[in-house]
């Protein structure tokens, strides 16, 4: 019995390392020829709805939410996401400043995320990794953000962001966000 042991976890503990590996070696350039094309600029801007769900480590929709998003930018490039998520138990805002860098992506910032992050882009994908503070003023938790967001059609995004904390995975959120006309109303009024 104690061979086979011998013989077996050299084999699991390849497998789990390769597996590690393999997961953090994904580069949005992957996907620079795939359509359509998604560049944040033309994305985000203008009025934009999502619709979503939180789920916790084993998979379990534990939150669901509508949310707005007005998206604008200056005549210097910089770029304001100002983003109302209604969850079925309560409200929650952030405002995203994204600054071009000379990288070609863009250096982001929010007032829940403690330390400037990168949202670089290729083909129809984005990336960003970032600490998000969850919480209310002293009882907070910060978690490590893995943000992916895919167009799959014209005016059409689909984000999936794996929450980790000390390198476990805790949760995913899952949404779809649109570009919708001014008058669109994205927020369940039952909510507010």
């Amino acid at each position: 019995m104690s061979v086979l042991k011998r013989s077996i976890f050299p084999v699991i503990t390849s497998t789990i390392l390769l597996s590690i590996s393999g997961c953090s070696s994904i580069s949005v350039d992957d996907y620079a020829e795939r359509s359509p094309k998604l560049i944040p600029q033309e994305f985000f801007n203008g009025k934009l709805c999502a619709d979503g769900v939180v789920r916790d480590w084993r998979g379990r929709q534990i939150r669901q939410f509508n949310a707005q998003i007005l998206a604008s930018w200056d005549d210097k490039g910089v770029g304001t996401l100002d983003e109302i998520f209604d969850f079925d138990d309560g409200r929650e805002t952030r405002i995203w400043t994204l600054t071009p860098d000379s990288k070609g992506g863009l250096r982001a910032t929010a007032s829940d995320v403690p330390k400037e992050t990168r949202m670089t882009h290729a083909g129809n994908t984005i990336h960003m990794a970032y600490t998000l503070r969850y919480g209310e003023p002293g009882d907070t938790i910060d978690l490590s953000m893995d943000d992916w967001m895919f167009q799959v059609a014209e005016g059409v995004v689909v984000n999936e962001t794996r929450m980790s904390k000390w390198g476990v995975e805790v949760g995913q959120i899952l949404l779809v966000m649109r570009q919708v006309n001014e008058d669109h109303e994205c927020l369940n009024p039952a909510i507010n």
